[in-house]
C-alpha cells in the first residue's frame, strides 16, 4: 500500500479552544489511484492534505507512506520526502516570471543537485507529458492561465514523485479551462502516477475514480466512482 492512514487526529489550540481539523481519520491509498478528496470549508481536507503532503505531522495516529512511518521524522527527513516523494500543484501557478517554461519545470531538479543535461531531458520530457512541448521558451506572461498551471503540473512531476498533490487546481480558471487541467491529470493518472486531487468543486471531483467526502474532521464517505467523467469529451462538447 502506497498511503496508510490509521486513527489520524489533529489538533490546533486557538486561544483558549482546542480545535480538532481531524478526528480519526482511517484511509488507505494504492499506487496508481486517482483520487479526489472534498468536503466543505472546515471539513479538515485541506488539513488532511498538508499531512499527507508532510507539510503538517499528526497529533496522535500513524501516516504511513511507502511503510515509512511520517509521524516519526525529523524536519530534515520530511524535506527529502517532500522532494523526492511528492510533487505539489497549488491553486496559484508560484512560477517564476521572468525564466521560461522549461526552467520553471527544472528548477527542483537544481535543487536536488541533478546535471544540466539529465535535468534538461527530464524537463523536457514533463512539459510534452502535459501538452506544451511547444511552449518551452515561453515566458508565464506569454502563456494562457491553463498553460501555467499545465506548466506546474510539469515541475511537479519532473522529479517523478510517488503521489500528484493537487490543491484546487482549477479554482483560479475558467471552466473550459479547468477541463484542459484534467486532461493533464488524466494524462498522468494514465502514465501510472497516483494522483490526489483536494477541491470542493463535485464537478472536478467527479474526474476521479475514487471519491473521499469528508465532514466535520472525519471520513463522511469513501466511495468508487463508476462513471468518472471524461475531460476530454467535456472539453470537446464546449469546444
Amino acid at each position: 500500500m502506497l498511503i496508510s492512514i490509521r486513527g489520524l487526529h489533529r489538533t490546533y489550540q486557538v486561544g483558549d479552544q482546542e480545535v480538532r481539523a481531524l478526528d480519526g481519520v482511517d484511509l488507505d491509498i494504492a499506487q496508481n489511484e486517482y483520487v479526489a478528496i472534498m468536503g466543505p470549508s472546515g471539513s479538515g481536507k485541506s488539513t488532511l492534505m498538508n499531512i499527507l503532503g508532510c507539510l503538517d505531522t499528526p497529533s496522535q495516529g500513524s501516516y504511513r507512506l511507502k511503510d515509512l512511518e511520517i509521524a516519526k521524522m525529523s524536519d530534515d527527513d520530511l524535506a527529502r520526502i517532500r522532494n523526492q516523494e511528492i510533487g505539489f500543484v497549488f491553486q496559484t501557478f508560484n512560477l517564476l516570471p521572468r525564466a521560461d517554461a522549461l526552467h520553471n519545470v527544472e528548477l527542483p531538479l537544481v535543487y536536488a543537485g541533478m546535471r544540466h543535461e539529465e535535468r534538461r531531458v527530464r524537463a523536457r520530457e514533463a512539459l510534452a507529458l502535459v501538452g506544451l512541448a511547444d511552449r518551452m521558451k515561453h515566458r508565464p506572461n506569454e502563456l494562457s492561465g491553463g498553460q501555467r498551471q499545465r506548466v506546474a503540473i510539469a515541475r511537479a512531476l519532473v522529479n517523478r514523485p510517488s503521489i500528484i498533490l493537487a490543491d484546487e487546481p482549477t479554482g483560479n480558471l475558467d471552466s473550459k479551462t479547468g477541463e484542459e487541467i484534467m486532461i493533464a491529470f488524466e494524462r498522468i493518472w494514465t502514465q501510472g502516477n497516483t494522483v490526489i486531487l483536494v477541491t470542493h468543486e463535485p464537478d472536478i471531483a467527479e474526474h476521479a475514480r475514487r471519491i473521499v467526502r469528508m465532514k466535520d474532521g472525519r471520513v463522511e464517505e469513501d466511495r468508487v466512482n463508476p462513471h468518472p467523467r471524461s475531460a476530454a469529451a467535456a472539453a470537446a462538447s464546449t469546444a
